[in-house]
């Protein structure tokens, strides 16, 4: 079973960049579709990005998209997230999460099986 740990959060300004990490270990990075979400104060947890197992194709959600950029690297068994231009409704508690299956609508949380602890971005001047 793959155990998943978020790092790379922290408080940035408006306009500003952060790049989250998720390290995977217990299993093959490869076989498994991850997703990214978050859940700010008071909201629904929602997914923001997905990197689907095989063909590594990508998915968004309208709120990031041209903005954020998610990426795998398999030797270091990690998936990035690149968050730039980043604004103060980005502010959450930021999650990723593993699911063995091929989705075509890799956002909606309850897709995925496995997740990570975590990690706090904050967007404020």
């Amino acid at each position: 079973q793959l155990q998943l740990v978020e790092s790379g959060g922290g408080l940035v300004h408006p306009g500003g960049s952060l790049k989250l990490s998720c390290a995977a270990s217990g299993g093959t990075l490869d076989r498994y579709t991850i997703g990214w979400f978050r859940q700010a104060p008071g909201k629904e947890r929602e997914g923001v990005s997905c990197i689907r197992r095989g063909a590594y194709t990508t998915k968004y959600s309208d709120s990031v998209q041209g903005r954020f950029t998610i990426s795998r690297d398999n030797t270091e068994k990690t998936v990035y997230l690149q968050m730039n231009s980043l604004r103060p409704e980005d502010t959450a508690e930021y999650y990723c999460a593993a699911t063995p299956d091929w989705i075509n609508n890799c956002l909606p949380q309850y897709e995925y099986d496995q997740w990570g602890q975590g990690t706090q971005v904050t967007v404020s001047s």
